[in-house]
This record gives C-alpha cells, sequence and structure tokens, in this order.
C-alpha cells in the first residue's frame, strides 16, 4: 500500500525478489537491471559456498567476496544470525543506491525491509497482520534523510520468512539496511511471549548501529531509541 503522490511507484519481480520501488520517475528497467546483478552475485557466492545460504549463524566469506555478500556476512555477524537474514534488506538498499542515480528521492521495499532516501517527512505504517490492534493505527516517521535509512521488519505471525520467535512485528531502524534486516531477524527471535518483549529491545539496543527497535506482540509494544509513532 503506497500513498506517495510525490513520487512514481512500481513493481519489479524477479525469481524471488519482488521490490515495490516509488521515485521521482519511472525507473522499472534501471530497477530490474540491479535486481538481477545484485541476485547475480549472491546467487553466484552461494554456488562457491552453500553455508551463505543454509546457515543460521553467522559465517565468514571469502576476500573476494561481492560487496553485497560482504555486507550481509558482516550484518549477520553482528546480529549473530545467518548472512541471509539479511538478503531482502541488503537487496533493498543496494538497488535503491543505485538508482539514486536517476532520482534523488527513492524508496524501496522489499517483502517488509525498506530502503528510504527523502528529502522530506514521510510516514511508514506498521503492518502487524489483520487480527493486531495496531495495524492500520499505527506508523512510523522519518525524517529528511539523504544519507538513507532502513526500516526493516520481522515476523513469527506474520509472513513466510524463517522467525523462531512470536513477535507480531520487531522492526529496527538503522543507516545500514542490511543490519537492520539482520537484527531484526534476531530480536524477532527472541520474542516468543509479552514477558520477552523487554529481551528483544535490549539485543537491538546492544548493537552497535542500531539507531531505533519498535516490537509488537498482541496488545502489547515497546520501543527505544530514534523513532517517532504517529
Amino acid at each position: 500500500m503506497m500513498k506517495s503522490e510525490d513520487l512514481v511507484s512500481f513493481e519489479v519481480i524477479e525469481k524471488e525478489t519482488d521490490i515495490m520501488v516509488s521515485a521521482e520517475k519511472h525507473l522499472e528497467n534501471q530497477a530490474r537491471e540491479a535486481v538481477i546483478n545484485y541476485r547475480r552475485d549472491i546467487e553466484n557466492y552461494i554456488k562457491r559456498n552453500q553455508a551463505f545460504l543454509t546457515s543460521l549463524e553467522p559465517v565468514r566469506v571469502r576476500g573476494d567476496a561481492p560487496e553485497i555478500v560482504k555486507v550481509m556476512a558482516e550484518a549477520g555477524k553482528k546480529a549473530g544470525v545467518g548472512p541471509m537474514a539479511a538478503v531482502a534488506g541488503a537487496v533493498a538498499e543496494f538497488v535503491g543506491r543505485e538508482l539514486i542515480k536517476f532520482s534523488e528521492e527513492i524508496i524501496v521495499e522489499n517483502g517488509g525491509d525498506i530502503f528510504i532516501r527523502t528529502g522530506r517527512k514521510r510516514s511508514i505504517g506498521v503492518y502487524a497482520g489483520d487480527k493486531s490492534p495496531f495495524t492500520g493505527r499505527l506508523a512510523i516517521e522519518i525524517g529528511p534523510s539523504l544519507d538513507g535509512v532502513g526500516i526493516c521488519t520481522s515476523s513469527g505471525t506474520v509472513s513466510h520468512s524463517l522467525s523462531f520467535g512470536m513477535a507480531d512485528a520487531a522492526i529496527i531502524i538503522s543507516k545500514d539496511t542490511s543490519l537492520a534486516d539482520a537484527v531484526a531477524t534476531a530480536a524477532g527471535n527472541i520474542v516468543k511471549s509479552e514477558a520477552d518483549i523487554e529481551k528483544g529491545i535490549g539485543l537491538a539496543k546492544s548493537v552497535d548501529g542500531v539507531a531505533g527497535a519498535l516490537i509488537l506482540i498482541g496488545d502489547k509494544m515497546a520501543s527505544w531509541g530514534d523513532i517517532k509513532l504517529v
């Protein structure tokens, strides 16, 4: 659900990757090329190192690995999870930064993980499942950020992504979208009941580079850091 009256929105689908992009003009061809190139980097590396795909713990990568692979591995290391926990956020940011060449305003959403570069305030709606009392009533306000910022979400009750927890939404904000994605997974894994919300927040606070966290489960919510709710 996109409501950016000042931007043009379009979808790009390549295999498992399904991104929604908002930009100052239609950039589907450029976005598709970027998605294909970065997917190829990841897929080719997996052929050389299968553990990069399957590991649920941090893995070391070769010195000649593509940049996106190195970034994913570093995010996984900081969060204590496997590198593929950062794949959606990594693709969103790497594609977004490619598109900055053509549009100063860029929003790339990839399965609930968002990279945004904006010169104005924007609101990111929170979706925590149809039964959540917060869905449709809560949003995160993102201020102008020409450096770009990542807002990533993990859920144990919504979507097909792997989570060992039961959080309806574990949302992390960071200037590093890959890191936001990996830490959202790690925090979501911890939250198995309402009693674990503070543990999830505590994990997010402990990772250098995380700017803010919001965790929702049932009718309970906790936030920390640079998060403005509207």
